[in-house]
């Protein structure tokens, strides 16, 4: 009983936000509560690749200013609304980088320095993903992955047989596969 209302309160979650989308797609106004609920990640994640605070500062409402220019656009697919707006972030550092580095007449900087920062932004997604699995499926994967128990340690923890539990795993990393795969296209 228990997993089934994790259950609900993991979709509600999800329905909260996409409710808070589609209102601000029918009132711009609606846009300052996806705002609030999202600037300090979209802000941190800035302020780690900008050189200065008042930079930060303006690509993070540049951020935000194409994020509500193009949420019309926005496609709901049951992935946080932070993923689309780390992408556009991360796209205005890119685009930030090169124009600074073409005023100056310096080669591009490397792109290996935004794609380490997309490596822990897509690791904190995952587990902001893995948080709106059924209460279940979550600990199977933290017991798994994070405290790297086997399946029959985990059994006798749950006490559920190893193929019950190898079911949850498959379960969990579908739908984590599934998602992920939504915020790359």
């Amino acid at each position: 009983m228990a997993a089934r209302s994790s259950e609900t309160e993991t979709s509600s979650g999800g329905d909260d936000e996409r409710l808070l989308i589609e209102a601000a797609k029918a009132d711009p106004q609606c846009f300052a509560a996806l705002y609030e609920r999202n600037f300090d990640r979209v802000y941190a994640f800035v302020a780690r690749r900008s050189g200065s605070r008042g930079e930060a500062e303006d690509l993070a409402a540049e951020v935000f200013h194409q994020a509500l220019a193009n949420l019309g656009r926005f496609e709901w697919r049951g992935v946080p609304f932070a993923a689309w707006l780390l992408q556009i972030a991360r796209n205005a550092v890119t685009d930030r980088w090169q124009r600074v580095a073409r005023e100056r007449g310096e080669p591009a900087p490397d792109h290996r320095e935004v794609e380490d920062g997309a490596d822990a932004d897509r690791r904190a997604i995952l587990g902001d993903l893995v948080g709106r699995l059924p209460h279940d499926q979550q600990r199977v994967v933290v017991a798994r992955f994070v405290e790297q128990q086997s399946i029959r340690e985990i059994a006798q923890a749950l006490g559920r047989t190893e193929g019950a539990v190898k079911q949850l795993q498959f379960r969990a990393l579908e739908t984590l596969r599934s998602h992920m795969r939504d915020i790359d296209e």
